[in-house]
C-alpha cells in the first residue's frame, strides 16, 4: 500500500476517532434518577440500557479505530489479521478499521453466532486442559 492511500487511511480513522471521544463524553442518558410514575421508570430504564449499548458499541468501536491506527504505525495496516493476507481496499474504503478479510470476518462471526469464543486474532480459544 503506498503512504499517500495509508495517509489518507489514518486521516479517515483520526477523524472517526475525534467523533468518537466527542460522542462517548456524554453520558447523561444513564443517570438514574427517582421517578414517581411506574411507567416514567420503566421508560428511563429502557432509555438507559439503550444509552448503555450504545456507548458499549462507540467503545468497540473506539478500539477498533485505535487498533488499526497502531497497525498503520506497525506496517500491518491492510493484512487480516487471520490468515494474513492483503484486505481489499475496497473493503478497507467501507470499513477502514477492518482487521479482517470477509472470509474471515464472516468465519469469526458464524463462530461467535455458535457461541464459540473467539481470540483477539480471531482464532478459536484454545482451552488448557484441567
Amino acid at each position: 500500500m503506498s503512504k499517500t492511500q495509508l495517509n489518507a487511511f489514518r486521516k479517515v480513522l483520526e477523524a472517526k476517532r475525534k467523533e468518537l471521544l466527542a460522542g462517548s463524553s456524554d453520558r447523561a442518558e444513564i443517570l438514574i434518577e427517582n421517578a414517581a410514575e411506574e411507567f416514567d421508570r420503566l421508560q428511563q430504564q429502557m432509555n438507559r440500557e439503550v444509552a448503555i449499548r450504545n456507548l458499549d458499541r462507540e467503545s468497540k468501536l473506539l478500539k477498533d479505530v485505535q487498533a488499526a491506527m497502531a497497525r498503520i504505525e506497525d506496517d500491518t495496516f491492510g493484512i487480516c489479521l487471520r490468515c494474513e493476507e492483503e484486505i481489499p481496499e475496497k473493503r478497507l474504503k467501507a470499513l477502514p478499521w477492518a482487521a479482517y478479510c470477509v472470509p474471515c470476518q464472516e468465519a469469526i462471526d458464524r463462530q461467535r453466532a455458535a457461541g464459540q469464543p473467539v481470540d483477539e486474532d480471531g482464532g478459536p480459544v484454545e482451552l488448557a486442559a484441567a
